[in-house]
């Protein structure tokens, strides 16, 4: 990153502005409703979070060098121009206060899609050297070691011991021709290692058969997060290479979010070719599973349960029935938090967020829209699919002094397994 200035940001900025960005600069029609939709502005009241203040380096470089009316005013000196000054104030606006859950898009009356917008714009930022530090290294550990946490495969190895000592099943690893290639992320790893458990287990009843690679073992994407194509399309291409080497059908992947739209919608064109396999999020492939009476569940949860629905899950993909469906397998005492699937509201960490350590404070005042969204259901406990949205959700509520646990749907699941022989487990 030594190369970074201000005229290689102007120039990533000239190179984001695409047909849909003109249209959208053109037809905002400056209504407000993408204020109210963003969760920074409604708990902050600070006109500076709304989602179209954020796009405003990109706007005047829209203006001035791409339309006829910017132009004559260039011609009199009356253009604003972006300077380092401007991008230093604006980036905690853009990655502090964004977490890019596109809420602001969905609400849009003439269909701009903001979030869109304001990933070109950090494409812009960081090629002028204005990026958190924190993501700036999580960046380049991730490129240097496909880690952003800097995790080797011995920290991994060990996760795996444990699961295949507790379990009695044993993990695949670089098993060639499986059905799916299971992808992690490193909160999974470190934080959530009952995930990797609890898959074993599902898999092992369903007879699935699945693999673990050495050679790429996350997808978190480091790179769609800071805004740098460059590097986001070097990290899907090594769980490609990965997917091709081991010659599976399918790829899964992790709880988390943004990994999940990195690598399903986003990769084929940040890498310029479609995937040989497909891609799912395991929230899909359990929903299959369960369709198809693969998956033989046994008694329920009789707390009072409620769903968080990860962003890039629900709102940006559509995968909002099928983590009800599988809810109703363990559940009978489950309640919708009042705006939910498509329309519910941000956790406050995605988008390099909950990766930015300058950013925790104002993320905890943001909390306080789901906050007030889980006091409405009053649940005795909170349940999501998300590593990113669980940590969140964790922090939040023991931040705010709610003891309202948070469990993971596929753990719950694997919980409720009827064992081979037909006995409950213990």
């Amino acid at each position: 990153m030594s190369e970074l200035s201000l005229e290689r940001g102007l120039n990533a900025l000239r190179a984001e502005i695409d047909a849909p960005v003109a249209a959208f600069f053109s037809s905002c029609v400056h209504c407000g409703l993408c204020a109210e939709a963003c969760l920074f502005y409604v708990e902050t009241g600070d006109p500076k979070y709304t989602p179209i203040t954020k796009l405003e380096p990109l706007r005047r470089v829209w203006e001035a060098e791409f339309t006829l009316f910017g132009r004559l005013k260039g011609l009199f000196g009356l253009n604003k121009k972006v300077t380092d000054e401007m991008l230093a104030e604006w980036e905690p606006l853009l990655y502090d206060s964004c977490s890019m859950c596109a809420r602001c898009s969905m609400v849009c009356p003439v269909g701009n899609d903001i979030q869109y917008m304001i990933r070109k714009t950090r494409e812009g930022m960081v090629a002028a050297g204005h990026a958190p530090e924190g993501l700036i290294t999580a960046a380049a550990r991730a490129v240097r070691t496909g880690s952003p946490m800097g995790l080797k495969w011995k920290t991994l190895q060990v996760q795996i011991d444990h699961v295949e000592a507790s379990s009695g099943l044993q993990v695949p690893v670089d098993a060639e021709g499986a059905d799916y290639l299971v992808m992690l992320s490193s909160m999974e790893i470190i934080n959530f290692p009952e995930y990797l458990e609890a898959i074993t287990k599902i898999f092992d009843h369903a007879g699935v058969s699945w693999t673990l690679s050495t050679d790429c073992y996350e997808a978190t994407n480091a790179g769609i997060q800071i805004g740098n194509k460059d590097i986001a399309a070097t990290l899907v291409q090594r769980i490609v290479d990965a997917a091709v080497k081991l010659k599976v059908k399918n790829v899964i992947s992790p709880e988390c979010g943004h990994a999940y739209t990195a690598v399903r919608w986003e990769g084929p064109n940040l890498i310029g070719k479609s995937y040989p396999f497909r891609v799912f999020h395991i929230i899909e492939v359990l929903e299959e599973l369960r369709a198809s009476g693969r998956i033989k569940t046994e008694g329920k949860e009789m707390d009072r349960l409620s769903l968080h629905d990860p962003c890039n899950l629900a709102r940006k993909s559509g995968v909002i029935q099928q983590q009800r469906n599988l809810m109703d397998l363990v559940a009978d005492n489950f309640v919708d938090l009042k705006e939910h699937g498509r329309y519910q509201w941000c956790c406050g960490a995605g988008g390099g967020v909950s990766s930015n350590e300058r950013a925790a404070e104002l993320k905890m005042t943001a909390f306080k829209r789901k906050k007030a969204q889980i006091e409405e259901v009053a649940p005795e406990r909170m349940v999501t699919m998300c590593a990113t949205c669980r940590t969140q959700l964790e922090e939040g509520l023991e931040d705010f002094n709610m003891d309202i646990p948070v469990v993971g749907l596929t753990e719950m699941i694997a919980e409720h397994l009827v064992e081979k022989n037909g006995d409950r487990k213990q």
